[in-house]
């Protein structure tokens, strides 16, 4: 084989969409840290579906729209740092191949070195052991053979084996992987697109339909089971990865889908089946059921069929307000909880978007929020580091007003910052005094380990709280107070004015207090606040000014 068409190209990039699909909850699970809240396999996969969902609509399929497809699609719906990365590698990859009608080893070779190029251009200081050291190893042996063979299946064999080689010498590079015991999940989830690719270009038998976001993957209606169910679970503290993995497992043995995802601070199961009372037993032994919701698929297909019937009510036709002007300045805040959005409105936000560590806004969301700011100027305050490339990727997208990301990486520092905002000062006066404030506040966000590992010289056990500062762990203890007051600990000297705690959404209202009142006691001197966040995963979060 010597060339690759536009419609096998297409079908190979689905293929590759499909495997990390299938295996997103496993790169999830390479999270160095052992907190519940690893979503690299998550983010990735439904990058790569943003763009897949524009594949399918094509309705003419060429090299320059399926390129057009890939790009503008994995762009626009790119979530957190890996997801930015891999658009970044479509998109470079693209650049080079656009202008082709079929792919030849020297093409291929030629759109590798494009792809590694436009990512690293697009992370202001790359690490090394990352999807990025992957990619470019998979480059650097695309140069090195590209002249020993014509075989486009033999050059890419051997590509991909080269990644996957690499990937497995990830640990050797980040001390914090080696010590964390998994490789780069980034890197994991690159590979699993270029494996899959890899194999339906092999003439393996692979099924390359994608579901919908948001749409069950099975046709309800022609399904041999008759309930349709959804579960919210709470995990229990001490719920590891196994414990999940054996829930799912049973699902899928008495249904059909199986899905057991995480979503902030609970598990989504969803799954259509006979017996929804053993399912719902089954899972009361892993956590607190929040919500659950059975439906009988059989009747629900006779409803849709009357409701069908039913003659269409007729939407008035709203009028347009005139456009007032546009303002000087507007800010974006990303943020997670009900209270910690109230706080960033408070201050001043004309946007918030609901995100953050458990859920990342895609660059889309990003770029959706811009335009609802009726400003000439508009700060975009990420407010996580996993956040931050998917605003600048949206920054740059953005044509018709200027955006500065301030690279706030806590919500704590989003909030310090925004304290400083004055909407009639320029967008240049502004920008100075917040990123200068925003350095000035300390962070730090409690929650429990999902795994026993042992990670920046501290031995953590599945359930053990951890306080996580801005530069690592910095607290593991077996109870929240020790936590807190060991993190506070380090994190106040003889500068600090202001404590600030903003309870999570599983914390009680009396524990909060209490503690509240503890750390008052403790700091008599300091002036001590408590805020209910509603931030989910995340028992606390503290600022120190």
């Amino acid at each position: 084989m010597n060339n690759i068409d536009a419609q096998m190209l297409s079908k190979m990039f689905l293929a590759g969409a499909k495997k990390l699909e299938a295996n997103k909850d496993h790169i999830n699970e390479l999270n160095v840290f052992p907190v519940p809240d690893g979503d690299t396999g998550t983010n990735m996969t439904m990058t790569i579906l943003a763009a897949a969902k524009e594949v399918n609509a094509l309705d003419e399929l060429d090299m320059k729209s399926l390129c057009k497809a890939i790009s503008s699609g994995s762009l626009r719906g790119a979530r957190g740092n890996s997801g930015v990365i891999l658009s970044q590698l479509f998109r470079g990859f693209n650049k080079v191949i656009k202008t082709e009608e079929t792919l030849s080893v020297e093409v291929l070779c030629e759109a590798a070195q494009r792809a590694v190029e436009t990512a690293y251009k697009a992370v202001m200081s790359p690490k090394e052991g990352t999807i990025l050291t992957v990619a470019r190893a998979g480059a650097d042996k695309a140069l090195e053979i590209a002249d020993t063979t014509d075989d486009v299946y033999e050059f890419l064999s051997e590509v991909v084996g080269e990644c996957k080689a690499v990937l497995d010498k990830t640990p050797e590079m980040l001390p914090v992987l080696k010590e964390a015991g998994v490789v780069d999940s980034g890197g994991e989830g690159l590979c699993m697109v270029l494996s899959g690719a890899l194999a339906f270009l092999s003439g393996e038998d692979t099924d390359i339909t994608l579901a919908e976001a948001g749409k069950e993957e099975e046709d309800v209606t022609e399904s041999r089971f008759v309930y349709r169910m959804e579960f919210e679970l709470i995990p229990n503290p001490y719920n590891t990865h196994e414990d999940r993995r054996d829930l799912r497992n049973f699902m899928k043995s008495l249904g059909d889908g199986g899905h057991l995802e995480r979503e902030d601070d609970v598990y989504i199961g969803r799954l259509i089946t006979n017996d929804p009372g053993r399912i719902i037993t089954k899972a009361l032994r892993n956590g607190v059921i929040k919500s659950i919701s059975i439906d009988n698929t059989k009747l629900d297909k006779q409803e849709k069929k009357t409701e069908a019937a039913k003659p269409k009510e007729v939407a008035p036709v709203k009028t347009k307000k005139p456009d007032e002007p546009p303002k000087e300045t507007g800010v974006v805040a990303v943020s997670a909880g009900e209270g910690m959005k109230k706080v960033f409105e408070d201050l001043g936000a004309d946007h918030v978007i609901e995100g953050g560590q458990t859920m990342n806004p895609s660059t889309e969301d990003i770029m959706d929020a811009i335009s609802q700011v009726n400003a000439r100027n508009v700060f975009v305050l990420p407010n996580n580091k996993n956040i931050i490339l998917s605003a600048e990727q949206a920054a740059k997208l953005t044509e018709d007003k200027k955006v500065f990301v301030l690279p706030s990486k806590t919500m704590p520092q989003g909030i310090s910052a925004l304290i400083s905002y004055v909407p009639g000062d320029s967008a240049e006066e502004n920008e100075e005094r917040m990123k200068e404030e925003m350095t000035l506040v300390r962070s730090g966000e409690i929650t429990y380990a999902v795994r026993d590992t042992n990670i920046e010289g501290k031995q953590i056990s599945a359930g053990d709280y951890m306080g996580i500062g801005d530069d690592g762990i910095i607290a593991v203890e077996k109870k929240i107070d020790k936590t807190l007051f060991g993190m506070l600990a380090s994190m106040v000297d003889e500068d600090s004015a202001l404590i600030t705690l903003y309870s999570g959404s599983d914390v009680k209202k009396k524990d909060s207090q209490k503690l509240f009142e503890k750390v008052r006691d403790a700091y008599p001197n300091m002036e001590i606040e408590l805020v209910e966040g509603g931030q989910p995963v995340y028992y606390y979060v503290l600022s120190v000014e």
